[in-house]
């Protein structure tokens, strides 16, 4: 799944001399996780991705490139019960993701349905929709997929604390731009190669 990681972490490891396990007692982690790592079965988040570049002294955007370009053609959904918030929104995810199938769904059932079919690496989620919330359609592709990154979408500051509180990568006042999107990719607790400028 993410051999070009795996690949690159198992070399650098080999190049400084260290085994697995003085790998992961550098990383506060168990051998078992570096073995993960190195067999491309998981991905550390970004946070250990910047841990992993202090501990083998290298560039954290090589480290970070590499788990991106590991994930081929992730899959992005936005969830907006507006056809019209869709129209103007899935061009400009298009435009910033280049690479990734970028789906649109106006009905949480249906994006539930296509999560249970392929892996979404991000969903933007609108908290307001129709017959439920993206609260609760959060919580339920997370426990589809824990490593989707959820960013929320709404006209409404005040929902913010509520959206922080699931477990969500990011949060966005409507309406949304190429930048506000490029600047959610930033801070991704799972970041993935999206064939953008600077992702």
């Amino acid at each position: 799944m993410s051999l070009f990681f795996s690949d690159t972490l198992r070399k650098l490891r080999t190049e400084t001399g260290l085994s697995q396990q003085a790998l992961a007692d550098k990383m506060y982690v168990t051998r078992s996780t570096v073995v993960r790592w190195e067999t491309g079965s998981r991905l550390p988040d970004a946070a250990m991705i910047a841990r992993l570049s202090e501990v083998l002294d290298v560039d954290v955007n090589m480290l970070l490139s590499a788990a991106a370009q590991s994930d081929e053609c992730p899959n992005v959904i936005m969830v907006d019960d507006r056809k019209l918030i869709l129209t103007g929104g899935l061009p400009i995810l298009e435009e910033v993701m280049p690479h990734a199938t970028v789906m649109g769904f106006t009905q949480a059932s249906e994006a539930v349905e296509y999560a249970k079919a392929n892996r979404v690496a991000l969903a933007f989620l609108d908290i307001e929709l129709r017959n439920t919330s993206g609260l609760e359609l959060c919580r339920t592709l997370l426990s589809i997929n824990p490593r989707t990154n959820i960013v929320f979408l709404t006209a409404y500051s005040e929902y913010a604390l509520d959206a922080w509180s699931t477990g969500a990568s990011g949060f966005m006042l409507k309406p949304i731009t190429p930048d506000g999107v490029r600047e959610q990719l930033q801070n991704l607790r799972y970041p993935f190669w999206t064939g953008g400028e600077g992702v």
